[in-house]
């Protein structure tokens, strides 16, 4: 008697989840991607917020919150973007200054950006005016480290592999927290920053390039999260966007230093 075969049809990986696997492969190995060949698997952004959410499931790491990015007018025209994006980032990135990061173990091409950081004292809505968001977080003053798990990223990377590579999420150094209400919402608009590299100051910039207000930056955050059918949660931090356009991070000291008696942030930089 003829033994019948069944033939098993085997479709092949969609190119997106490939794409989420070789972001995941590039972040576990610290082997960069090349742009060209990615840079037409995602083209709009459900895909590549799509992407992001595989990305962290492979992870399988505890969120400790978001970054936010392309919130100024010069950021969005560099990236083709007529609005901010997201990247959800794990929770062993966000840590407290005064930090220690390696260029040979921890990053890739990393960046340095100034920021405010947020943290939820309870789940946030969409409905929370920014008086809301100010009474229900907390603030501190930041220091951002972006890094792609692409080679030469910096400014010419698609916005949509920037979404997908969970917003070129690096590492958020944050000082000592205290309440958002220490500060008035008119206050949040002029929070002025300098970032100095072994002491010598590279960078000024002011609160009032985050889309007019960090706080506006954490209310667009939680409105594009619900349209997601996402919360952003109580315990979660927020790193709200950079007051400046960033250098590239390099051996030494970084420190950020800002006014409204808030803490310097400070980076130690290793080879």
């Amino acid at each position: 008697m003829t033994e019948l075969k069944t033939k098993v049809k085997v479709v092949p990986a969609k190119q997106e989840d490939k794409l989420a696997q070789a972001l995941y492969h590039a972040y576990q190995e610290r082997q960069p991607l090349k742009m060209t060949e990615w840079e037409q698997v995602v083209s709009d952004d459900q895909t590549a917020y799509e992407v992001q959410d595989q990305l962290m499931e492979l992870k399988n790491q505890p969120l400790g919150g978001y970054k936010v990015s392309l919130t100024s007018q010069e950021t969005q025209d560099m990236f083709d973007s007529n609005e901010p994006l997201y990247g959800a980032q794990v929770q062993k990135h966000f840590v407290q200054s005064p930090a220690n990061l390696s260029l040979k173990s921890d990053l890739l091409d990393p960046l340095v950006e100034v920021e405010l950081v947020f943290k939820a004292k309870e789940d946030l809505k969409v409905t929370d005016s920014l008086e809301d968001l100010r009474r229900k977080t907390t603030v501190a003053a930041g220091v951002e480290v972006p890094d792609a798990r692409f080679t030469d990223w910096f400014p010419s990377l698609s916005k949509y592999l920037v979404m997908a590579d969970a917003a070129v999420g690096g590492f958020v150094v944050y000082g000592p927290e205290r309440e958002s209400t220490s500060l008035t919402v008119a206050e949040f608009e002029d929070v002025q920053a300098q970032l100095a590299h072994n002491g010598e100051v590279v960078a000024e910039g002011s609160s009032a390039e985050v889309l007019g207000n960090p706080l506006k930056s954490l209310q667009w955050l939680v409105k594009k999260l619900a349209a997601q059918g996402k919360t952003l949660h109580a315990g979660e931090r927020v790193s709200s966007g950079t007051f400046l356009l960033p250098p590239h991070l390099t051996e030494g000291t970084w420190t950020a230093s800002f006014n409204h008696d808030f803490a310097d942030v400070v980076v130690e930089v290793s080879k």
